[in-house]
């Protein structure tokens, strides 16, 4: 490189170039980063006393997995056993949907529950009336038809209750005797007027009139009013020995109610 310095250009270019070559010297100079600093690291002093005890945790780990409060595994949930009347209800359920499916079958389904509604519907209202639905439907003559006059239709005030309780028992008829005892008993507290008797009057607007005029019959004449449609409304089959007592309840009340208007 040194020879081939020498042989290029003449003598003043060679001269020129070493000027700027000593002139840039200082400029690179300063644009070098300059030397790292040496900083020097105090020594840390010597541990004092014994080196610390390394602390082994296997044998208190294996005490605490031999712990069976600290054990915990999953437990797979037993599949739950549906009782025969689960089943069945899920298989009505099933058979329903399948038959509400089809157009028509919605039709006849939607006929058929609104029919049963309105029929249960029907049915607690005359009960809540306290209507005889037997009568309703024509079958008086099964409770009042040995006495010649129609059930439902008494008046109290022409009835011979001594002839037709008579006539009742001897027949057998001890439903329809009940009742006969139980309309005596109103005519007795219409005749001391404790009540206002009428045809169309419930037995709840009854009790209400002699809590008030009467209350110290009304809780005797509330038993007996239950009794009575329990035997009456209900349709039950009353025999001789329960109607015993019953009887004697309403003779007794009616005996009570001459004591109490005395």
């Amino acid at each position: 490189m040194q020879a081939r310095f020498v042989t290029m250009g003449s003598p003043g270019q060679r001269w020129l170039l070493a000027g700027l070559l000593a002139l840039a010297a200082p400029a690179l100079a300063l644009g070098a980063d300059p030397p790292a600093k040496v900083v020097p690291v105090p020594a840390l002093p010597a541990p004092a006393g014994p080196a610390p005890a390394v602390r082994r945790p296997e044998a208190r780990l294996r005490t605490l997995r031999a712990e069976r409060e600290l054990t915990y595994r999953e437990v797979e949930a037993e599949p739950e056993q549906e009782s025969l009347l689960v089943r069945f209800l899920h298989w009505l359920a099933r058979q329903i949907a399948h038959f509400r499916s089809t157009p028509g079958g919605n039709i006849t389904w939607n006929t058929i529950f609104y029919g049963l509604a309105l029929g249960i519907l029907v049915f607690a209202v005359l009960k809540f009336l306290q209507l005889d639905v037997a009568r309703l439907f024509g079958r008086s003559s099964k409770a009042g038809g040995a006495l010649g006059y129609e059930v439902g239709t008494e008046n109290i005030h022409e009835l011979d209750f001594g002839s037709a309780l008579s006539e009742a028992e001897s027949a057998g008829n001890l439903r329809l005797a009940t009742r006969l005892g139980y309309l005596h008993l109103l005519k007795q507290l219409t005749d001391q007027g404790l009540i206002d008797w009428q045809p169309d009057k419930t037995n709840q607007a009854y009790l209400r009139e002699l809590a008030t005029a009467g209350p110290a019959l009304n809780p005797q004449f509330t038993e007996l009013t239950r009794q009575f449609e329990y035997v009456w409304y209900g349709e039950f089959p009353l025999s001789a020995a329960a109607y015993r007592p019953l009887r004697d309840g309403q003779q007794a009340f009616g005996r009570a109610i001459l004591l109490v208007t005395r």
